[in-house]
């Protein structure tokens, strides 16, 4: 877990327009990651790997206007989240066949 601090700040419209291009390239690259890892997870059940991404979009427009290391830092995090997710899916899973297991035996057991 990260700590972060918020500072604000006034800035000049040059600065503003500049600092809304940069967050909103990144939201675009993170959109990005986020649909064509779906698209992967729903038509081939794959999920997506760590370099993956890095290596789908190393051309992408969204990508070049980034500092490279912060473009890499958005699309890894797209694939831990799926990674996640499917740890997520996995033990939800599980935990649905144990209930519904413990449930059938309290059934037979009432009956």
């Amino acid at each position: 877990m990260y700590g972060c601090q918020q500072n604000l700040i006034k800035p000049n419209q040059d600065l503003k327009s500049i600092l809304e291009f940069i967050c909103s390239g990144s939201h675009k690259l993170t959109n990005c990651g986020i649909y064509y890892a779906r698209q992967l997870f729903f038509k081939s059940q794959k999920i997506i790997g760590k370099y993956d991404l890095e290596k789908e979009y190393k051309s992408n427009k969204h990508v070049s206007a980034l500092y490279s290391q912060a473009a890499q830092q958005i699309l890894r995090s797209v694939a831990e989240s799926f990674k996640s997710f499917k740890e997520l899916n996995k033990n939800t899973k599980k935990v649905i066949c144990i209930f519904n297991q413990e449930f059938l035996n309290i059934e037979k057991k009432m009956v």
